[in-house]
């Protein structure tokens, strides 16, 4: 069976992120095609990128690089939930991207951004970052405005359509995640 995984890219105390995965979660788990699981980068703390040769090598030498190889190793796909910070995405997320290359490769991404503008600069960020890991982009994203489904800018409170935008950011997102399976393959 298909395994997504959506990441919590925000360690922030207090961050709004957290309401926003869960509802990703709830949304996702009413799917019986598929799996998905939460990824908290809080419960993944990597120190600022550390290893000493390219992810691209995958000579992994710490044991919290060897540990998020394996956990993202698992999936076949996954849905971002980023906050956007200065017109881009946070510092903690871009690090754990950092951190590997091969695990990311051949596999389907969407995003779900919040900020004052949606966190869709975060989203286009984003989309540069994972196309030189290899992911696939879905088209789809949901962008969730500070203003708007959110009530004094921290309880979330999504608007109808935003569900509607998340459903078929998943749909499509296993749909990709399926269609790459072969990439994944190993070699005979």
């Amino acid at each position: 069976m298909t395994k997504i995984g959506i990441i919590l890219g925000s360690t922030r105390p207090g961050r709004n992120g957290e309401q926003v995965a869960h509802w990703v979660l709830e949304h996702a788990k009413a799917r019986t095609d598929v799996t998905f699981d939460l990824i908290d980068l809080a419960d993944h703390p990597l120190p600022h990128y550390d290893e000493p040769v390219s992810a691209m090598l995958g000579q992994y030498q710490h044991e919290h690089t060897k540990a998020w190889a394996e956990r993202i190793a698992a999936f076949d796909g996954f849905v971002i939930v980023t906050p956007e910070y200065n017109h881009s995405t946070s510092g903690v997320l871009k690090n754990a991207l950092d951190y590997l290359f091969a695990e990311w490769n051949n596999k389907a991404v969407g995003f779900v951004s919040y900020g004052a503008v949606g966190g869709a600069r975060a989203v286009e960020h984003l989309r540069l970052v994972v196309g030189e890991l290899k992911m696939a982009d879905v088209r789809t994203s949901v962008s969730l405005s500070l203003f708007h489904d959110f009530e004094g800018f921290t309880r979330f409170e999504p608007t109808e359509v935003q569900a509607k935008t998340l459903g078929t950011l998943l749909d499509e997102v296993v749909e990709w995640s399926t269609a790459l399976a072969p990439l994944r393959a190993p070699a005979a």
